[in-house]
């Protein structure tokens, strides 16, 4: 029987090739401290270009609706598996359906206003969220033996509604932008936008790593690039909170980089989840309960999503400097 537990061959030659990259860009981003050109001085500053915020805003718009569409079909195979038996269950499919909707409509809108509808729709998902993670730790509370690991691997998932009040969050946040004054910064809760909505990605990449931490520990890692979703992303919710956080100049070539690689992690982990499911007894041809049992198939784009947010950050940290 072939060894799944310990890499081997092509599988031990690429996690190490990803390793000495993890290194080698972790390394680049903690001491990179070049400073971008000499400051501009008041008479040369630059004035806040409203197309730049526009772009960021329907950026973000993207980024909620790749995570509403990823919640929309994950919650759509779990609860029916769950046969609906509470009927709040169809809640969180209809919120992220609205919520995909009104992203995509976001996306499009060149716009530089706020729209009542997408705000109500946002506010809204966001609160199903926050609920919803409520009534999922409720779940599992009450199983027998609480929050175990029997029952966090089985139960109701923690991470599910919590990535659905992340898209509305990011909406919203999208909306804020949306809503800047001409002549002005975006400014979100008195903050600089590109430094808020960069901690909201990388707290939520964080968030989805452990989510995913917990459900590859349930499957033994028994596949090596099970690795992947937990040693990528939290790379670069390191490198996207430095940049969130640290001096306006910095440079952020490492962390555009890495939140590429994240954002294709994310798409990739669909077709790595695809080739679990046909790897089960029946293949594809049992797709009806293999998609039911086997690994996830729409969660993985949970990653390509908020990768997309950090995108945007940087996007705004870039086009309006608070330096």
């Amino acid at each position: 029987m072939a060894n799944t537990t310990s890499p081997s061959g092509t599988a031990r030659t690429t996690l190490t090739l990803l390793g000495s990259l993890t290194g080698a860009a972790l390394i680049a981003a903690l001491q990179s401290h070049a400073r971008l050109p000499a400051a501009r001085s008041p008479a040369k500053a630059l004035v806040p270009d409203p197309v730049a915020a526009n772009r960021a805003a329907r950026r973000l718009n993207r980024a909620a609706g790749t995570l509403a569409a990823s919640v929309l079909f994950d919650s759509a195979v779990e609860h029916y598996r769950g046969q609906f038996q509470n009927r709040a269950m169809y809640t969180p499919l209809l919120t992220a359906a609205m919520a995909l909707g009104v992203s995509a409509h976001g996306t499009m809108d060149r716009r530089q206003t706020p729209h009542v509808v997408r705000d109500t729709v946002y506010a809204l998902t966001g609160i199903v969220g926050l609920v919803g993670t409520g009534f999922h730790l409720f779940d599992v509370r009450r199983k027998a033996g609480g929050f175990s690991w029997q029952n966090l691997f089985y139960g109701a998932p923690l991470g599910a509604p919590m990535a659905i009040g992340l898209s509305g969050l990011l909406g919203y946040l999208s909306e804020r932008v949306r809503e800047t004054p001409p002549g002005q910064a975006p400014m979100i809760w008195g903050l600089p936008a590109g430094r808020v909505v960069g901690v909201v990605s990388g707290l939520g990449i964080t968030g989805t790593v452990g989510e995913a931490a917990l459900l590859h520990f349930r499957g033994g890692f028994h596949d090596p690039f099970m690795y992947l979703p937990v040693t990528m992303p939290p790379v670069a919710a390191l490198v996207l909170g430095r940049s969130a956080l640290g001096p306006a100049g910095i440079t952020r070539r490492v962390t555009r980089w890495w939140l590429r690689a994240t954002a294709i992690l994310g798409l990739s982990g669909t077709a790595f989840h695809a080739i679990g499911v046909g790897r089960d007894m029946g293949g594809w041809r049992n797709w009806q309960q293999n998609i039911l049992n086997g690994p996830p198939i729409p969660a993985p784009p949970a990653f390509t999503g908020l990768a997309l947010a950090g995108l945007a950050a940087l996007g705004l940290l870039e086009d309006h400097p608070d330096d």
